[in-house]
Formats: structure tokens, C-alpha cells, sequence
């Protein structure tokens, strides 16, 4: 993954974000932990892996993907507010059924949220890769619809959103 690269446009939105919205300031790190808990129950609202009662099917992989680079931005930009960077692919050791796998990432970020350390932070990163993992997105798809987003993310923040 090209995560200089990445870490390198979320820490650009960032500081686009942070100006046009005048926080700059301001500590940022509360906000961005229950955005990406927010973040995370979209997803798995999208892949409905726990929602046994209904036999609908989830959602297509494109939304599926959008919702799970959402996750990647919040997780990208906690790590630049905290001086963390994530630099390769790490597997966590955490269940391979989705719903388990989305309760154990919920783990983690509680972890990170209340310790914020390079150790929790790799760990959340970790578990947040597993799940792209077992939703079977390549490297190249994560990438790509990351720059996607962050070309969306910008253009909404220069439109007032």
C-alpha cells in the first residue's frame, strides 16, 4: 500500500478541512474516534453481515468499498493528529467472521481512543486491513477509490458542505 503517499493527501484534506472550518486549533482527536465508530457501523451496515433477521443481500461491493475508505481516511487522519504512521501490512490475529472481525475493531479503537500509542494504533489499523481483507478488495481498488473520495471530499469542502 502506498501509504506515504496517502498519509501525504490526508494530512493536505486535513489541513484544508481544519482551515476552512476554522479549527485549527483545536483538539480534534474525540471527534475523529466517534466519527470513525460512526465510520465503521456504516460499513457494516452496508455489508450486513450481522443483521441475521433479513434476507437481503448487502449492499454492491462500489458502496461497499466507498463506505470502507471512509474508514481508511478517519483512521489516516487519527494517525497524523497523534504523530502515528502505519508503514505496511499487518495482519492481526483476530477472527475471520465479518461480524467478529467488526466487534474486535471496535476493540481497538476504544483502545486507541482511550491509549492513544504506535501500538494501538497498528493494532486498529490492523483490524481495520483484516476486514478489507476478508471483503476481498485488492490493494488497487483501495487506492483507487481512496483517491476517489478525496477528490469528493475536497470538492465538498470547496462547495460549502
Amino acid at each position: 500500500m502506498e501509504w506515504t503517499r496517502l498519509y501525504d493527501m490526508q494530512q493536505q484534506l486535513d489541513a484544508f478541512i481544519e482551515k476552512e472550518k476554522n479549527v485549527e486549533n483545536q483538539d480534534l482527536f474525540t471527534k475523529k474516534i466517534v466519527a470513525l465508530f460512526v465510520e465503521v457501523g456504516e460499513l457494516a451496515n452496508e455489508t450486513r453481515c450481522f443483521k441475521f433477521w433479513s434476507e437481503k443481500d448487502p449492499s454492491d461491493k462500489d458502496v461497499i468499498l466507498e463506505e470502507y475508505v471512509d474508514g481508511i481516511h478517519f483512521l489516516l487522519s487519527l494517525g497524523i493528529e497523534k504523530g502515528f504512521r502505519f508503514e505496511g501490512l499487518k495482519r492481526s490475529a483476530e477472527p475471520t467472521d465479518l461480524t467478529d472481525q467488526f466487534k474486535a475493531l471496535y476493540g481497538c479503537i476504544h483502545e486507541f481512543a482511550v491509549q492513544p500509542s504506535k501500538r494501538t494504533y497498528e493494532r486498529t489499523m490492523a483490524a481495520y486491513l483484516d476486514i478489507g481483507h476478508t471483503l476481498e478488495f485488492t490493494e488497487e481498488e483501495v487506492l483507487q477509490a481512496y483517491r476517489d473520495k478525496n477528490e469528493i471530499n475536497i470538492l465538498r469542502q470547496q462547495q460549502g458542505y
